[in-house]
């Protein structure tokens, strides 16, 4: 009987529609989102590099992580779940008006918000940290039994995006089940504790990943925090890419496989102790949100992060319109991103041999509040002009350059077509591309205008070429502004 090792697994190449598909809509949808609140938070990688991993579970703008926000006393999630629902209100009280505000979701215009974005692919939370799943699950909850919505939320959601030509892709929170041991995460040791190590919970996890993968053939597989100790995931993997050959998985199945059997409980929670006290003393560039990769993975998923170079292996940025990726009431207009910083992010990410994952956060009833959608409209609008540009694309041999007039510039190929991406405007007409030699630049087009871009002479700076491009005297306003070169593009020594 064939057995698949790690290595076997390792032998399935990333799909190209993965590659080309480029931007994906992230859904957090559950429980959290009937209080939908968290407290307001400018950056929660600055929290945690600042205030340390105690600093960051007190302040949490993560409204998905309600759950445990609420049971940190003297915590801002923790007074206003006092001063809105009652101090003695329990968490599982969201269940019914949950139920209630989803049976009569319109699955379709969730599935339109993220087809507007110009969206290849869509990942929905089945089950987050909360523990509630989101379809009728088959396998019970050990500790709580039939522990689910009243409405097949992701079979619905499931057929309403693929029948708008998108992909379907389901997000499982593997590493943090908190009702089943009674996790409340409030300093670093909680990261580590908080995962259950029983192998009641890695049989009750693998059973929900074999049941959405054959109800649902996700093209996206996307495991949260990590994955239970024990069990055969290389055996869970081959089973996933023989049920969805074009299917990929995410980087965060790594497995502590006897960490807490060999240290003791005890020694990790005085290890993260130490941990927050000497916090200020570990280099900053340890002290960011990450999480360990796994053996095997199609992608890596760095969250509110960046890179400034092209990365080897195929990435994901994942981040929410704001700074939640659940429904937050409390967020203010300075907290969404604008459709133009997020349409230079996301071409920053596609220069750099990334995707977007974007996050929303539908509320209880599955409505879209327009702050979150309009964000994404706007991404939409420029990329039924521009989407050549990134579409299909490949990083070229660097990702970016200035023009002549200071402006940044991010460029992306397919096969040997090359763009130039203007995040901005130039301050003249006329402008070169710093470091780019244009001589065998032919017909220029500046995309959504379908204009071409006379050709001159420069004064041969020693870091331009002589090639300089001239814009039309009437150009749209748009957040970026996509030029087609062509081939034979070089970079100058």
């Amino acid at each position: 009987m064939y057995a698949p090792t790690w290595e076997s697994v390792r032998s399935h190449p990333l799909p190209a529609w993965f590659d080309d598909a480029k931007l994906g809509i992230f859904i957090h949808w559950g429980l959290f989102s009937v209080p939908g609140w968290a407290p307001q938070v400018d950056d929660v990688q600055r929290v945690l590099r600042t205030e340390g991993p105690a600093g960051l579970f007190r302040d949490n703008p993560y409204a998905e992580w309600y759950r445990n926000s609420m049971l940190i006393e003297g915590s801002p999630t923790w007074t206003h779940h006092e001063e809105a629902w009652g101090l003695g209100f329990p968490y599982d009280g969201f269940i019914e008006p949950f139920d209630a505000g989803s049976a009569g979701c319109d699955m379709g215009a969730i599935a339109d918000v993220c087809a507007s974005a110009g969206a290849r692919y869509v990942v929905l939370t089945t089950k987050h940290h909360e523990g509630f799943i989101l379809w009728p699950a088959s396998v019970p909850h050990p500790r709580k039994g039939a522990y689910h919505a009243r409405r097949d939320i992701v079979g619905d959601l499931t057929e309403a995006v693929r029948a708008r030509g998108m992909r379907m892709g389901l997000y499982y929170s593997g590493g943090y089940d908190w009702p089943y041991n009674d996790a409340v995460m409030r300093d670093a040791a909680d990261s580590i504790l908080a995962v259950p190590a029983s192998p009641e919970y890695e049989r009750y996890a693998t059973g929900h990943i074999r049941e959405i993968v054959e109800r649902y053939r996700p093209s996206v597989l996307w495991n949260d925090i990590c994955w239970p100790p024990g069990g055969n995931l290389a055996e869970l993997f081959a089973f996933y890419y023989e049920t969805v050959p074009d299917g990929v998985i995410n980087d965060r199945w790594s497995q502590p496989e006897g960490t807490r059997g060999r240290v003791g409980d005890a020694f990790v929670r005085g290890a993260g102790g130490l941990v927050q006290l000497l916090w200020q003393h570990i280099p900053e560039e340890k002290r960011g949100l990450s999480f360990p990769a796994a053996e095997h993975f199609d992608f890596r998923t760095p969250e509110y992060a960046s890179f400034d170079t092209i990365q080897p292996g195929k990435w994901e940025a994942t981040r929410g319109v704001g700074h939640s990726f659940g429904a937050n009431r409390n967020e203010r207009p300075q907290d969404i991103v604008t459709a133009t910083d997020l349409v230079r992010s996301f071409c920053d990410i596609v220069s750099k041999n990334g995707n977007l994952l974007i996050g929303i956060g539908p509320d209880d009833r599955g409505a879209i509040a327009d702050e979150q959608a309009r964000p994404l409209r706007g991404l939409g609008e420029w990329l039924v002009a521009n989407g050549e540009a990134i579409y299909g694309t490949r990083p070229w041999e660097i990702p970016s350059t200035r023009t002549t007039e200071d402006t940044e510039v991010r460029f992306t190929r397919r096969d040997d077509t090359l763009y130039a991406i203007l995040l901005d405007l130039p301050g003249r007409r006329t402008f070169g591309l710093r470091g780019i030699d244009l001589s065998a630049v032919r017909e220029p087009v500046l995309l959504g205008v379908d204009e071409g871009l006379p050709l001159t002479t420069g004064d041969g700076a020693s870091d331009v070429g002589a090639i300089r491009l001239t814009l039309p005297e009437r150009v749209p306003v748009q957040p970026a502004y996509a030029i087609r070169l062509g081939p034979g593009v070089r970079v100058l020594a």
